[in-house]
């Protein structure tokens, strides 16, 4: 399988300053590691906080400015420098963002997809791709405000894969979505892939991930503590952190059979505290 996207021990931090000359530094991701490779979905779980996002961020070149980051990113074999990754960004390498409001209010669907271009084979392929996510030609003509969240969802997919994207990013694509809509989008995911193009799954549901990826990175506090196949998660003996196993017996249906859930959240994020300081 070629690699479209590997990521070695990716660390990025804060400088935060505060009265006087008071400075101090947050690390937010620490050495993570991750491939993904040609028509296979990774995807990153954890919770609010865990350096889900600033991943995609550092990935896709736009940290806040008070952002540092080390490691190596390469993308199909060669390194991801500032330079590559504007050429890159956009086109085989694109963001499906974690919020609507990256959709202009002001200006109508069509223009927002095409790029604002007129050439009548992207105004076909436009319409194709729309298509593709069941939504008709008349969405072209709407604004953002007057579709429902999970068709902007899907207009958000389909103007980053106008480019046929090689690499695709997807930020918390689901979030909002009636469980119905949520699994269709993730299967539109999935459709990439089929393509042939590598996706990066953030998500804090593991139940959606589990859906459709192949592989699970698991994160906590910014670092990764586990990674497995997405099949292992099938049975927790198959896992190894205490952590990843509760997030496996948190999963819907996971009830013993008195009823109750099979995991004490608060008992393991108490365990994480301990070990991580967080």
């Amino acid at each position: 399988m070629k690699t479209i996207l590997k990521v070695e021990h990716l660390s990025v931090s804060f400088t935060q300053y505060g009265q006087g000359f008071g400075r101090r530094t947050l690390h937010a991701v620490q050495d993570l590691n991750m491939k993904i490779g040609e028509g296979e979905i990774v995807a990153v779980v954890g919770s609010s906080g865990s350096g889900k996002s600033l991943l995609a961020h550092a990935i896709m070149g736009i940290l806040p400015y008070n952002a540092s980051m080390e490691g190596t990113l390469e993308f199909e074999g060669m390194p991801l420098t500032k330079e590559r990754v504007k050429k890159l960004r956009g086109h085989e390498m694109v963001l499906v963002p974690q919020s609507v409001s990256y959709l202009d209010p002001l200006m109508k669907v069509g223009a927002q997809v095409t790029k604002g271009s007129k050439s009548p084979s992207i105004l076909e392929k436009c319409q194709k791709v729309l298509a593709g996510y069941g939504l008709g030609t008349e969405v072209m003509d709407r604004y953002p405000f007057q579709l429902s969240g999970g068709m902007t969802r899907r207009v958000l997919i389909s103007t980053a894969v106008m480019e046929t994207p090689k690499l695709v990013i997807a930020d918390e694509p689901t979030p909002g979505l009636h469980m119905e809509a949520a699994r269709r989008v993730m299967g539109h995911f999935r459709e990439l892939a089929e393509t042939g193009a590598g996706v990066l799954l953030i998500t804090h549901d593991l139940e959606l991930a589990l859906m459709t990826a192949d592989r699970v990175v698991v994160l906590y506090a910014g670092q990764t503590i586990e990674e497995a196949e997405a099949a292992a998660f099938s049975d927790e003996k198959n896992l190894k952190h205490p952590y990843t196993k509760a997030l496996c017996r948190s999963m819907p249906g996971k009830w013993s059979s008195e009823g109750d859930p099979l995991c004490d959240t608060g008992e393991i994020l108490e365990y994480m505290r301990k070990e991580y300081g967080r």
